[in-house]
């Protein structure tokens, strides 16, 4: 009796995750059209040889959601980067929309011929709505991240992002979806840091800002960011970029270093905090402790993608601003 109740709660529990998935893709639409593209040089006016940075992954990549090349991540991520290190900046964006994790090497493949100074990765979100197995996700990534640094280049990853936070998907699905989010960008995390790239956390950014602002913050099909979500997002993402390429230091943006965690640890912790970037460090001269690898975590202030102190659903950091977040290197890189 108890085992035949068993099976019909989890078959109605099951066929309720099912209505609701059929539900949420009615309500999301699909891709009509390819976002811009915003190749090209930024930041022309400074001297010396262009710096090269590629942009891999999915639609939260290449910018679905936005109308202006200037909007989108990789524009935003070149702009700042250019005025910040008073250089020029080179962009090639290879993410195309929809993307699985097993979709981007013939982005690499692509993006190596450019000979990338730098490759910033946005990918995941695909994988939880496709149920992707999250080593196979995983494996993909890290096998992108490992042939990006073996020819010579950075490699920055903003991991997967918490899709419980997207209105469309009502609970109990969002909190699975959050689950499996969170897991993934964990998962992310350590193989990235152990490829030796850095990652930086994008979790439920959005959330906070969705839930006051939802006509501002998302674009028209509530689920990919609009403008001004893409400028969270970038401004998350800036200061790795700028750490990664050998910025001078400059704490702007962080509450300050969260200190030394094992690898896994660190992963978990920056799962659940968005904006928290992860890189591996040496401790006493040494990679690996008790726990595993070492990892340094520093987080975002508190007021990033909420509104700050004395606002009320005032606007959010604006593409003109990110030149000013800033970071530096707190250890010998790995």
């Amino acid at each position: 009796m108890g085992v035949g109740l068993t099976a019909l709660t989890t078959a109605a529990g099951y066929g309720l995750l099912l209505g609701q998935a059929r539900q949420a893709r009615r309500v999301i639409p699909l891709a009509e059209a390819p976002p811009p593209r915003g190749d090209g040089v930024y930041g022309a006016k400074f001297p010396g040889e262009p710096i090269t940075m590629v942009v891999l992954g999915d639609s939260s990549a290449a910018g679905y959601g936005v109308h202006r090349p200037r909007e989108t991540p990789g524009a935003l991520l070149a702009t700042g980067t250019s005025r910040r290190l008073r250089r020029p900046v080179r962009l090639y964006r290879f993410a195309v929309v929809g993307c699985l994790s097993a979709g981007l090497r013939p982005q690499v493949d692509a993006a190596l011929e450019r000979a990338p100074d730098l490759a910033v990765i946005l990918i995941g979100g695909n994988d939880v709505t496709n149920r992707t197995p999250h080593s196979v996700a995983v494996r993909y990534l890290v096998e992108a991240v490992r042939e990006l640094r073996a020819a010579g280049a950075q490699v920055v990853v903003g991991t997967c992002p918490d899709l419980g936070a997207i209105q469309p998907i009502k609970p109990p699905l969002r909190w699975l979806a959050r689950r499996w989010s969170r897991q993934l960008a964990a998962a992310q995390t350590v193989a990235v840091v152990e490829a030796g790239g850095l990652t930086v956390s994008l979790g439920d950014l959005l959330g906070p800002r969705f839930a006051a602002e939802p006509t501002r913050m998302f674009a028209w099909d509530h689920f990919h960011p609009s403008a001004e979500g893409y400028a969270i997002a970038a401004a998350a993402l800036l200061p790795t970029v700028l750490a990664a390429l050998g910025a001078g230091p400059d704490r702007r943006g962080f509450t300050g270093d969260q200190g030394v965690r094992s690898l896994p640890v660190a992963a978990q912790e920056a799962a659940r905090h968005a904006g928290t970037e992860v890189r591996g460090v040496r401790v006493g001269g040494r990679e690996h402790g008790p726990g595993g690898r070492w990892a340094q975590l520093r987080r975002r202030g508190a007021w990033f993608g909420h509104p700050r102190a004395g606002e009320t659903g005032g606007p959010p950091e604006t593409p003109a601003s990110l030149d000013e977040a800033t970071t530096s290197t707190v250890e010998e890189r790995a």
